[in-house]
């Protein structure tokens, strides 16, 4: 009896090559082997001593140039923020998600954002409610939350907001300018991003 199988199909045959190098060179072997594009410059990532490829030779840097010297010039202090400040950031970001989620029209954040920039902010709104799911009137559940706030005050009149918001499966950030204007905290830059 014959096979009325037909045959397969002819497959070329497996050649193995030796694996490429992978790993990263030793810090005492020749920096030649792992060749540079032109115009990257070298990093002494392990203080080998070494002398960069375009740098100069002969000068060595300055030890008093380094932090934590006891020569060395002082470092400004870390921005930080008033309680007032902080407030506001919160109270504009908690009214943005109220917003989201359905719980405020929005026309309630024109009294929150400086008269000159009411557009920009309801566009950026607008762009951050494209992202989240559909708003269930009767859930009390939000379909917006922050999972994280973090506020700078770079001067006294002026804060600058960072949050990240989660919705629908998706997460995104908001950043965020308050100026100080006659008393009251007003939003001049949103940028959803």
């Amino acid at each position: 009896m014959a096979d009325s199988r037909r045959p397969g199909p002819t497959r070329p045959p497996i050649r193995l090559r030796p694996a490429p190098v992978a790993e990263p060179p030793y810090v005492d072997e020749v920096p030649d082997l792992w060749p540079r594009p032109p115009g990257q410059l070298a990093l002494d990532l392990f203080g080998t001593g070494r002398s960069a490829v375009g740098r100069p030779t002969g000068r060595r840097p300055d030890p008093r140039a380094r932090p934590g010297h006891p020569s060395a010039p002082p470092l400004p202090p870390p921005a930080t923020t008033t309680p007032e400040a902080t407030r506001a950031a919160h109270r504009f970001v908690g009214t943005c998600l109220e917003i989201l989620n359905g719980y405020r029209p929005p026309g309630q954040i024109r009294a929150l954002v400086e008269p000159g920039h009411t557009v920009e902010v309801t566009e950026q709104l607008a762009r951050a409610a494209a992202r989240t799911p559909p708003v269930r009137r009767r859930s009390t559940r939000p379909a917006v939350h922050l999972r994280r706030l973090r506020v700078c005050q770079p001067r006294p009149a002026a804060v600058e907001v960072a949050a990240v918001v989660t919705g629908g499966g998706r997460s995104w950030a908001m950043a965020l300018r308050l100026e100080h204007h006659r008393g009251n905290w007003l939003c001049t830059t949103l940028q959803v991003i």
